[in-house]
């Protein structure tokens, strides 16, 4: 088996650090095989090899080669539920607990970045920005709420003159400005990842599907080229998991989101559409997300599809979503254009957990994956080294399959995606 090329990406037009890996041929023992070359399985393995376990990952694909290398870049703030909705949810203990390890999250990959001289164009700022006027009271209750209840200072509400000197459009009718969140290149932080994690011992087979997973004492990973036999096993397969492990596929539902990038927009053109470099993401349910690369292209992402199939024409599918907000950019030419599959939950928070065997696993995501992967992964890497109370924070959020398991889950999340898409017009 040879492995598919990166997506037609701007980040793979600028990828730096490419190699190509060997396939495993034979058979092999080990502490922990990790499967998935993307966030979570690098940190995970990273981390672990940090700590001296023999670890090795092997990816289906390339390092990357799914969503960790083909999102938004977008190093947000907290989990995928608001902090006051996550006390509702689990009580202020926990919820406090999440909102203290999802700004470890947001620091580890700084770190990370800084320790490892990983070069991925890493620039801070965030705004989330309100699509209805209607949403301007929680827009203010959430920066009110992260600034005194959460001991957060860096927020700033924006009402619509506000919002409108940050981002060249009409579309919005204020928002917060996070100035510690950020944004950055994916692939060339995964592909730094990846470095740092065989520089500390780690191995890494590339081309290497997992077939079948034998769950026994010391459980096993079988691969087209031979076996690998270890004491732990870690799934970081997220929306790529399939029928690897029908234990926790029901758990998430694979969604594609797509992505395009302009031309070169020039200085101040660019900074026309977003004043201080700014990564964005707007209230709607199907999100409209944008930020400027480091070349000031406009990458934009925007819509959604729940089939296998990603559409003919990526490029003028997403465009449209970009000229509802930026319609000056009509004459900007589309230079990529690109989709990807990622995993969301019913709850929209991470689906983390210990199987028999000594099998752990992480996915659903649910578009903040970015931070908290890296987190996770070293989260699993502390559980396998004897200490498990920090997983178990997110290991013991809550989480209800969706609806119909594997075979019946697509079509309800179809239908209810199109009562929100229908919401977002309203």
């Amino acid at each position: 088996m040879n492995a598919e090329a990166h997506a037609p990406s701007y980040y793979a037009a600028t990828a730096k650090g490419l190699v190509d890996r060997a396939r495993l041929a034979g058979d092999l023992t080990c502490d922990v095989c990790v499967v998935g070359g993307g966030f979570t399985g690098l940190s995970t393995a990273l981390h672990l090899a940090e700590r001296g376990f023999d670890t090795v990952l092997i990816e289906a694909q390339r390092i990357a080669w799914g969503a960790s290398g083909r999102n938004g870049g977008q190093l947000n703030t907290g989990m995928r539920k608001d902090p006051d909705t996550l006390s509702s949810m689990l009580g202020d203990t926990q919820s406090r607990q999440l909102w203290d390890m999802a700004e470890e999250a947001k620091a580890l990959v700084k770190g990370l970045i800084a320790k490892h001289n990983i070069d991925c164009d890493l620039k801070e700022g965030h705004i989330s920005a309100a699509w209805k006027a209607r949403e301007l009271p929680d827009f203010q209750s959430y920066a009110d709420s992260l600034t005194h209840k959460y001991d957060y200072p860096h927020v700033e509400f924006l009402d619509r003159d506000q919002i409108r000197q940050h981002l060249g459009s009409e579309a919005y009718y204020g928002g917060v400005l996070d100035k510690k969140a950020a944004h950055l290149h994916p692939l060339n932080y995964a592909l730094g990842l990846a470095r740092a994690a065989e520089n500390a011992g780690a191995r890494i087979f590339e081309a290497t599907p997992a077939l079948e997973i034998e769950d026994k004492v010391r459980p096993s990973v079988r691969t087209p080229g031979g076996k690998i036999t270890a004491r732990h096993v870690v799934l970081g397969c997220n929306g790529y998991l399939g029928k690897l492990e029908p234990r926790i596929a029901g758990n998430m539902m694979p969604i594609n989101n797509f992505i395009l990038a302009t031309e070169p927009l020039g200085e101040a053109r660019a900074a026309s559409v977003i004043r201080d470099d700014v990564a964005v993401s707007d209230s709607k349910y199907v999100v409209d997300y944008y930020r400027l690369s480091a070349d000031k292209r406009l990458l934009f992402g925007g819509g959604e599809t729940y089939s296998p199939n990603f559409p003919g024409d990526i490029a003028g599918f997403v465009r449209r979503h970009m000229l509802r907000v930026f319609p000056q950019l009509e004459d900007a030419k589309i230079e990529y254009a690109w989709g990807g599959t990622l995993a969301i939950t019913m709850n929209r928070l991470p689906d983390v957990g210990r199987l028999s065997g000594d099998i752990y696993y992480a996915q659903g995501f649910s578009g903040q994956g970015v931070a908290l992967t890296s987190l996770v992964g070293k989260l699993i890497a502390e559980a396998i080294a004897g200490t498990a109370e920090r997983f178990d924070l997110f290991a013991n959020i809550p989480t209800k399959p969706l609806p119909g398991g594997t075979l019946l889950r697509r079509p309800g999340l179809i239908a209810a995606m199109l009562y929100y898409s229908l919401l977002d017009k309203i």
